[in-house]
């Protein structure tokens, strides 16, 4: 594993744990973004590495946003911010997409870039005392690493907008009841579970993991008709593969199924 100045890298039982290491808060700069950006990649190609965590170092934050004096050095560069935008949607986009499921653990404060990042995921594990929200109109922008997007639809137009609009943060019980977390623990249990959750999905098998995450991710943006085809195309390739074979022989042998993930 490369050695990286803002983001940790350690595996273990097949599970990538990307912690997010820039104090105070661990706000996002492009140091700490090329970082990201690079343990990504490295641990989604790694074919040991079958689930991938994403928490903050420290109980404060998670990521509490982007870092505000690189916001300001930039301020009147129009060309310079949208490269920051477009970078910035680039690695976030490069999670969302990814074969391996990446679950954030969101162990602090969640606010603006942190609440994008941890959007991007597949699933989000909260602390009960974390406060989370996309705070940028108070700073005179709007999120411009897919807090708009992502935001609006995974809880919906109006409540996004509200949320944009506002600037307010919400408690991690509220973002439960919108789901924009998927599960709300005791504040020293949340990397814990998570871990616990991304081993459950590495015992899963790779392929049909893969294909469930590519029908959905890219379903969704597709019309029905045409999600529902795209969906029964990854359903026959997955009757090729060994590990369809496996799984139905063990069940039909009542024993556990070994998958190989091909």
């Amino acid at each position: 594993m490369a050695e990286r100045q803002f983001v940790k890298t350690t595996i273990e039982e097949r599970v990538a744990i990307l912690t997010i290491d820039h104090p105070p808060v661990n706000a996002f700069d492009r140091p700490t973004m090329t970082d990201l950006a690079g343990a990504l990649d490295e641990v989604l190609e790694n074919p040991e590495v079958r689930a991938v965590v994403i928490t903050g170092a420290g109980q404060m934050a998670f990521v509490a946003g982007a870092d505000i004096n690189e916001l300001r050095a930039v301020a009147g560069q129009s060309d310079i911010v949208r490269e920051l935008s477009l970078t910035g949607q680039a690695v976030f986009s490069r999670i969302e997409r990814a074969h391996k499921p990446v679950i954030a653990a969101i162990n602090g404060v969640c606010l603006g870039g942190g609440l994008e990042l941890a959007m991007a995921c597949h699933m989000r594990i909260a602390g009960d005392r974390v406060r989370l929200g996309q705070p940028e109109i108070n700073l005179g922008i709007i999120p411009g690493w897919g807090g708009t997007q992502r935001l609006s639809r995974i809880v919906g137009r109006a409540k996004a907008i509200e949320l944009i609009l506002t600037g307010d943060a919400i408690t991690a019980q509220e973002a439960y009841r919108l789901n924009l977390v998927n599960r709300v623990v005791p504040a020293g249990e949340v990397l814990k579970t998570a871990k616990d959750l991304a081993r459950k999905l590495a015992a899963k098998p790779g392929v049909a993991v893969a294909a469930a995450l590519q029908a959905i991710g890219q379903g969704l943006e597709m019309p029905l008709d045409e999600a529902l085809r795209h969906e029964a195309n990854l359903f026959a390739h997955l009757a090729e593969t060994e590990d369809m074979r496996e799984g139905v022989t063990a069940f039909l042998e009542k024993r556990q199924p070994q998958f190989k993930g091909r």
